[in-house]
């Protein structure tokens, strides 16, 4: 199945997992969409992902984080998809924008690489604000 914007897809699927508490999430891979998921296990929004390869496409299989509470809450409370296929949104080196008062990431694409906006900061280029994660 063709999805016109894979980005959002992938986002969809890992909040609609949140919410019912499943342990795993898969979907067909991508490099923007292995590039996310690295950056979110490294800011510590998901326990891991792998690759599984498998044909037609390979898949990228989450494994998403929860807290110790007594009643389990995900790590990952929301999700937003800033710029889309109809509408691209590009900030500056001096325009990142700080999610929750930086208690989120903003997912940037720059010409480096896919990196969170601090990173971006820290070194001084701007790009495609992809998402949101908090």
């Amino acid at each position: 199945m063709s999805v016109s914007d894979p980005i959002a897809d992938m986002l969809a699927r890992i909040r609609n997992a949140a919410m019912v508490q499943h342990r795993q999430v898969a979907m067909p891979t991508s490099k923007i969409r292995e590039a996310i998921a690295r950056i979110l296990k490294e800011e510590g929004f998901i326990q891991d992902y792998e690759l599984i390869p498998s044909s037609p496409q390979a898949m990228l299989r989450i494994s998403l984080k929860y807290t110790q509470a007594r009643r389990p809450q995900p790590v990952i409370t929301g999700l937003k998809r800033i710029s889309s296929p109809g509408r691209r949104v590009y900030a500056g080196r001096h325009d990142l924008p700080w999610v929750r008062s930086g208690l989120g990431i903003a997912i940037v694409s720059t010409s480096k690489g896919v990196m969170t906006g601090q990173q971006a900061r820290r070194l001084g280029v701007g790009g495609e604000v992809l998402c949101y994660v908090w």
